[in-house]
């Protein structure tokens, strides 16, 4: 993939190259699928974030509600109170990015306030709120692809070619955000791991990652996902960490110029081997 660049307040930028750029997950929340309650305190989750900065993520990403399948609402204040003082203690203390992993334009709103600089959105920005919000303050956004909602999404995982698919509705999302007024620079799009996907569906994204690229730079979410656990074997936790590095391999094979993670440090030292190896090959 090409260089290119995604600038935030503060004359910071972020830039995409060869190799993905590290985003780490913290989810303020009891129930995540992966590590609900361990970041649920709020002087740990911002611990967490920190140390994530240390490990070499680019953007951690802050989230509140849990989107896991079969996921219900949460109520806005309390979305709101979980992310925004952990957002405003890590824009205290370090100028790595921050993303608001959230489907609220409330939320948002609130979590750009506190000092977030990106809008990661699990429904591609459908709220016209949302979308009216990130076209007035500028901020860059993730769309990513699901079907229905967390309580609905797996039921409709069904597609005649699940790329194809995903790529033509992503599409869909990006021109429906720019006609609302999102600059399409400013537009990141994220294929959905687990989201309304089978197993198979979530292996072939992976190995057809660059088909997407076309459309925006692209997220890749796989980090500890069901998936892994299905092929691993592995419960859940740190012990679909390799499985999970695998997906990472494929991603930045694939041209992805963000992995969202939960082992920043593993990625971070994968992605450094991965590169001078690929740097090797390419002379």
């Amino acid at each position: 993939m090409s260089s290119r660049s995604l600038s935030l307040p503060g004359s910071r930028t972020l830039i995409f190259g060869r190799t993905p750029l590290v985003m780490g997950i913290v989810n303020v929340t009891p129930d995540s699928f992966s590590d609900g309650g361990v970041h649920f305190d709020r002087a740990v989750a911002v611990d967490a974030a920190l140390r994530m900065a240390e490990e070499g993520a680019a953007i951690v990403d802050v989230g509140g509600e849990s989107t896991r399948p079969g996921a219900a609402p949460l109520a806005l204040d309390e979305e709101i109170d979980r992310v925004v003082p952990v957002i405003q203690a890590v824009r205290a203390r370090t100028d790595v990015a921050i993303s608001i992993d959230t489907r609220n334009a409330a939320v948002a709103e609130a979590a750009l306030a506190a000092g977030a600089d990106i809008v990661n959105d699990v429904t591609a920005l459908a709220a016209a709120d949302m979308t009216e919000l990130v076209a007035r303050t500028g901020a860059p956004a993730v769309l990513m692809h699901m079907r229905g909602e967390p309580r609905t999404m797996q039921q409709l995982a069904h597609y005649d070619d699940v790329v194809n698919d995903v790529k033509r509705e992503l599409s869909g999302s990006v021109e429906r955000a720019v006609n609302g007024g999102v600059a399409r620079e400013r537009i990141l799009v994220d294929p959905g791991i687990g989201f309304a996907k089978t197993l198979e569906h979530n292996v072939e994204i992976l190995a057809r990652c660059s088909e997407f690229t076309a459309l925006a730079p692209v997220v890749i979410g796989a980090s500890r996902k069901a998936f892994v656990g299905h092929l691993t074997g592995q419960a859940g936790g740190a012990g679909r960490m390799a499985g999970s590095l695998a997906a990472v391999a494929a991603a930045a094979r694939g041209g992805a110029a963000i992995v969202r993670v939960h082992d920043v440090r593993a990625t971070s030292d994968f992605l450094r081997v991965w590169e001078a190896i690929e740097e090797k090959a390419r002379r």
